[in-house]
C-alpha cells in the first residue's frame, strides 16, 4: 500500500502526510548521501497521535517519503508561500539547502508527472473518499492536516518556531467557530507557545479539502519536534516528553469533534 488508512467512526479525519521513509530503490540510487537520512520527515506522529484510534477517529498516514513527492503541495507545484523559501512537489533540496540528488540526476517533468500518477494521487484519492464517506454519514467534518517540524529551520524562519502553529489558509478553509474552539483550548494552557496562521498557514490540503460551505472543515497544526523528540540524528521519539504535549493534543482534536457534532 502507498499509506496506511483506517476508517473511524467519528467525524474527524487526521491526514499525516509528511510521515513516510519510503525511497524506491530507483529513486534512493540517484540521491546524495545527505538524503538518506531523510532528516525532513515528520518523525513519529503515528505515535505521538496514537490515542486517535480510541477517539474513533479515521486517519490517513503516508508510506512514501516526502523526498519521493510531497503530498502537501498542490499537483501544479505553484509556491503555497509566494516570496518565501519552500520546497517543492519532487524537492531537490533539503530544508538545510543540501542537494538531494547527485548531478545530473535530479527529475524532469515527464518524471514528476509519473510520480503524481503513481505515489500522490492514490494518497489523495483515498482522503477525498472518506471526507465524502464522512460526510454522507456526520453531515459536517473535520479535516486535521498533522505535521511537525524541528523548532530552528533558518530558511523557513528566524529563530525558534512557535511550538504549536495552527493553520487555517487566513480562516478560509474552516468555520472561525471551529478555528476559535480548537485555538481557544491551546491558549488556555501556558506550557506551550501558539500562533495561528502565522509562517504556516496550511498547505494544499488544508487549503484544497478545508470548504466550510461544503461541510468539509480543515485545520494544519504544525509543531515542534522538540515538544517530543530528539531533532538530531537518530531522531529519537521521547516519551517523556510526548507525556507532556500527548494529553493537550487530545483535547484539541475532541474540541474540533466537539464544535463538528455540535
Amino acid at each position: 500500500m502507498d499509506f496506511e488508512f483506517k476508517q473511524g467512526s467519528i467525524p474527524l479525519l487526521v491526514s499525516i502526510p509528511h510521515v513516510g521513509t519510503d525511497i524506491p530503490d530507483d529513486i534512493a540510487a540517484r540521491l546524495a548521501p545527505c538524503a538518506l537520512a531523510r532528516a525532513d520527515t515528520d518523525w513519529h506522529l503515528k505515535q505521538l497521535y496514537g490515542f486517535l484510534g480510541q477517539m474513533g477517529a479515521s486517519t490517513i498516514a503516508a508510506r512514501w517519503s516526502r523526498y519521493v513527492i510531497d503530498l502537501n503541495r498542490p499537483p501544479e507545484d505553484t509556491n503555497l508561500y509566494p516570496g518565501l523559501s519552500t520546497t517543492g512537489l519532487c524537492p531537490v533540496d533539503t530544508f538545510a539547502s543540501e542537494q538531494l540528488y547527485r548531478d545530473g540526476d535530479a527529475p524532469d517533468e515527464q518524471e514528476v508527472h509519473g510520480r503524481l500518477a503513481r505515489y500522490w494521487q492514490p494518497y489523495h484519492s483515498q482522503l477525498r473518499a472518506e471526507l465524502d464517506r464522512m460526510l454522507a454519514l456526520h453531515g459536517r467534518v473535520v479535516l486535521w492536516d498533522a505535521h511537525s517540524i524541528a523548532s530552528v529551520v533558518p530558511r523557513f524562519f528566524d529563530g525558534r518556531l512557535t511550538d504549536l502553529n495552527f493553520g487555517t489558509a487566513q480562516g478560509t478553509s474552516c468555520d472561525p467557530a471551529m478555528e476559535a474552539a480548537v485555538v481557544g483550548v491551546a491558549q488556555s494552557q501556558d506550557t506551550f507557545s501558539v500562533a495561528v496562521n502565522g509562517r504556516f498557514k496550511g498547505g494544499h490540503i488544508t487549503r484544497h479539502y478545508g470548504q466550510p460551505a461544503l461541510n468539509v472543515h480543515a485545520i494544519q497544526l504544525e509543531m515542534c519536534q522538540c515538544l517530543y523528540m530528539d531533532e538530531s540524528a537518530p531522531f529519537g521519539y521521547r516519551p517523556d516528553r510526548a507525556a507532556l504535549v500527548q494529553p493537550l493534543l487530545r483535547k484539541l482534536t475532541a474540541a474540533a469533534v466537539d464544535w463538528a457534532r455540535a
